[in-house]
């Protein structure tokens, strides 16, 4: 499995948790807001960490640590992802899964076998917008096959948006308040434009708090919760 690292995270990465986090190369996306642009284009830069060696660092942490965030990149790439997710819960740890939803035949065998306790399912755009995400086509029927699984099951979860100006205004929070609607949560993080796998993006403003406010406020004809992040 091509994991790239792992480090201790914060109480959000896996609410009420403390995790380590776990990082996989590779992505169906190039999101010109990216945060992780090095993983996405050039994943090979960054030598693969073992994941016997990880497993045993992990078997060390048991006492300290709730469970583990997988997160990339894109794991659901991976065909070892479900084989490592086996080991991780063997050692009695929590799994927390980070995925674009382009890789519902993935996510929907990780839930059968209840190899998950949490899911973020990032929804970047309205769903028509997708296009603009990626350097190839990109199958428009896999994202919402997703967000059914998740709202149908019994794993835990959020759907989550970063707030890119450009990306998401309220037209866009409308399409994609279809698109989840009915779920039980929505997560709206302010975007952070420093990383941003395009370079013209990192000189972007974030929308203001009063703007956070206002897509808080749609999202809230669509889902029970909705929660602001990086709003410090």
């Amino acid at each position: 499995m091509g994991i790239k690292g792992f480090q201790g995270t914060s109480l959000l990465d896996f609410p009420g948790r403390i995790a380590s986090l776990v990082f996989t190369g590779g992505c169906n996306l190039t999101c010109p807001f990216c945060h992780n642009p090095s993983l996405v284009l050039t994943p090979d830069d960054h030598p693969d960490y073992p994941p016997q060696v990880l497993l045993r660092e992990l078997e060390e942490r048991r006492n300290f640590i709730d469970g583990v965030v997988i997160s990339g990149g894109e794991p659901t790439l991976d065909p070892e992802l479900p084989a490592f997710v086996r080991q991780v819960k063997a050692l009695g740890l929590l799994v927390k899964l980070d995925t674009n939803g382009l890789a519902p035949e993935m996510l929907q065998g990780l839930l059968a076998e209840n190899l998950l306790d949490y899911v973020a399912l990032d929804v970047k755009t309205a769903p028509g917008r997708y296009g603009e995400l990626h350097r190839s086509p990109i199958d428009l029927d896999l994202l919402p096959q997703s967000v059914e699984l998740l709202r149908n099951g019994s794993c835990d979860y959020e759907f989550r948006t970063t707030c890119v100006p450009g990306f998401v205004e309220g037209s866009d929070m409308h399409a994609m308040g279809d698109l989840v609607r009915g779920g039980k949560r929505w997560i709206l993080q302010r975007f952070v434009p420093e990383h941003s796998l395009a370079l013209a993006l990192r000189k972007l403003s974030a929308h203001a708090p009063s703007r956070m406010h206002e897509f808080a406020t749609i999202a809230g004809h669509y889902v029970p919760q909705v929660h602001l992040r990086g709003m410090e």
